[in-house]
């Protein structure tokens, strides 16, 4: 039976993890995922669970005492945001070449400079190429969702690959939103215990995590990572069918929100896809045809799924919340776009940067990217494939 509450982003997925129970959580503090070490540890110490919590002196020192734990045998998990997940960057790294699927919960924050607390998607975006699968909420039932259903996904003998579960920092870690909580014991039978089958405490089958590996095998290691990564999309649809099994919540690589006919769609991720939706009803009830595709999974990136999904409209408005540096355009623009080139979909494709370091996202300049497409498509008017949107005048 569900539970209605009231919550935010981090208060869900704090007692998602109070639900899960991992045996191992080494954690250190940090703005805006500071209050979810906080809040399990007070589970803790109330003995509501019985995991074993490490506070630890740095980020980096973090993941490596979350990695040390999941090699020995350990279901664990840790959270941070911006800094702490660039500090721990090198042990990312490590967790997926050590295929050690522990979980990551990140609240998105960008990343200096100039220094910012606020929301956007540099810190996920800048470990996207670490070996991880990187799945990115709207809201906050959706954050609590995706963290019940991260272990059955990373530990699956088809991927065992480490997992990030990401949500807006403030936007949504902070807000309070009503939310359907499930049983502890059905989140638990759903979840399972951690069965793994090599590890360093086994001393049945002695094993070596990290060992130095030499030029003749390195190169097909790192090609089981990618063939795992790849197998992660189907386990995904697996995973969040026997979700909604057991809630009634329908999760997939992506959602299509009223793009069946639709001409013109906005690609987008994380919190920003609620402004989206609601533009999108106004522009509906106007009789125009438009549509979102709200993408939930980064990593492994669904681009020939993603390319099918557009293929009928006649424009799509691509939204990266991080900037690149590349003078070409976002992260998730160069992903869909090339994932397009691929599948010889040619249709108009115009990359937005947005929200950066906080920046609010408007109905109203959702209203102004519509129209900035069906300008070019309709009338042929020339316009810029790569461009911020939201600056000050």
């Amino acid at each position: 039976m569900a539970i209605k509450e009231r919550m935010s982003g981090n208060e869900a997925v704090s007692y998602a993890i109070r639900q899960v129970n991992p045996d191992v959580m080494p954690a250190f503090p940090i703005t805006p995922s500071t209050e979810i070490p906080q809040m399990v540890s007070t589970y803790i110490a109330n003995g509501e669970m019985d995991t074993e919590f490490i506070p630890v002196e740095s980020e980096h020192s973090s993941m490596s005492a979350a990695i040390g734990a999941e090699a020995a045998g350990a279901r664990s998990l840790t959270a941070t945001s911006s800094a702490g997940l660039a500090l721990m960057w090198e042990e990312l790294l490590l967790a997926a070449s050590n295929r050690l699927p522990l979980a990551l919960t990140l609240v998105n924050r960008t990343l200096s400079g100039p220094i910012n607390i606020n929301c956007d998607h540099s810190d996920g975006m800048g470990a996207r190429d670490t070996g991880w699968i990187q799945i990115y909420a709207e809201n906050n039932q959706e954050a609590y969702d995706n963290f019940i259903q991260a272990y059955p996904i990373a530990e699956d003998k088809r991927v065992h690959l480490p997992i990030m579960i990401c949500q807006d920092g403030f936007i949504t870690s902070h807000a309070v939103e009503n939310i359907e909580l499930m049983e502890d014991e059905l989140v638990k039978d759903f979840v399972g215990e951690y069965e793994p089958e090599e590890y360093l405490l086994n001393p049945g089958k002695p094993i070596a995590v990290g060992p130095y590996s030499v030029t003749n095998y390195a190169m097909e290691a790192k090609k089981n990572q990618e063939t795992a990564l790849e197998n992660a999309k189907e386990v995904i649809l697996e995973v969040a069918k026997k979700f909604k099994e057991i809630s009634g919540r329908e999760y997939g690589l992506f959602e299509e929100y009223k793009t069946e006919d639709a001409d013109y769609i906005m690609l987008i991720m994380g919190s920003a896809a609620g402004t989206a939706k609601e533009a999108v009803d106004n522009l509906r009830e106007q009789g125009k045809k438009v549509g979102v595709l709200k993408l939930r999974v980064f990593r492994p990136f669904p681009a020939e799924e993603i390319a099918k999904a557009l293929k009928d409209c006649k424009a799509v408005a691509i939204m990266d919340r991080c900037e690149s540096y590349n003078g070409n355009g976002g992260p998730l623009g160069s992903e869909v776009t090339a994932g397009l080139y691929r599948s010889k979909v040619m249709i108009e494709a115009v990359n937005y940067i947005y929200g950066l370091a906080g920046r609010d996202f408007t109905v109203n300049e959702v209203y102004d990217i519509f129209a900035e497409l069906e300008e070019a498509v309709e009338n042929g008017k020339k316009v810029e494939q790569y461009q911020y949107i939201g600056l000050r005048k």
